[in-house]
């Protein structure tokens, strides 16, 4: 789980996984230099927390290096897994190499279902993944890609792309919860045509850097 000041929320989303512990499961917190208490809250309820230099791919390469289960699962942290998370990655990581949660959408704003029914439908036709979507994979194939790039935006576009080339992922009809804050902040319909454009511009081959500093301004 990549961290950068989430105390708002983090322990809630970590006490939601304890259950997941209990059944054998790791939490690794990797902290990008919170300057709140981030990393104070996640120190009882986590099996480890690391300190690294900002950048959510650098932050889950490292989370992975320290893991030694056979499987890793990215984990955004406004993101709460399905209760029987740990027994769905199990059965599907058995027939597929990677795969990724259906999503559900919390928040104020009322496109909220229907921005997550489109994540949903696209993810699955299109057979890439993004972070929201809690994207598993097994640590031998994560580790033979070389992880994720080292890129400060589309990271996630960027590995399930080079997974997709390997197999189609398993999409799983389970759903994790996850804070529709971005869309509420800045408007639902402004967030997604930011969203797609910047894609489209990825797809382009426009530079991840430029993309990232273009997200920052327009938030």
């Amino acid at each position: 789980m990549p961290v950068l000041n989430e105390a708002a929320g983090l322990e809630a989303t970590l006490e939601a996984l304890q259950p997941l512990r209990a059944q054998g499961a790791d939490v690794i917190v990797v902290d990008g230099g919170s300057i709140d208490e981030s990393v104070a809250l996640a120190t009882p309820l986590a099996d480890k927390v690391i300190s690294g230099g900002p950048g959510r791919a650098r932050q889950m390469n490292l989370g992975a290096q320290q893991a030694s289960a056979p499987a890793l699962v990215f984990l955004h942290a406004d993101t709460r897994l399905p209760d029987n998370a740990v027994s769905q990655i199990t059965t599907a990581l058995a027939r597929h190499a990677w795969g990724r949660f259906s999503i559900v959408l919390t928040g104020r704003s009322r496109w909220l279902p229907v921005i997550g029914l489109m994540m949903n439908q696209r993810s699955r036709l299109t057979g890439i993944a993004t972070g929201d979507q809690a994207i598993f994979v097994r640590t031998a194939t994560f580790r033979y890609l070389g992880g994720f790039a080292d890129q400060p935006l589309m990271e996630d576009i960027e590995l399930t792309t080079r997974l997709k080339r390997m197999s189609r992922p398993a999409c799983l009809a389970a759903k994790v919860v996850s804070s529709g804050r971005r869309w509420d902040q800045h408007g639902a319909w402004a967030t997604i045509r930011l969203m797609w454009r910047l894609r489209y511009r990825y797809w382009r081959g426009a530079s991840p850097t430029q993309l990232a500093k273009e997200y920052r301004d327009a938030r």
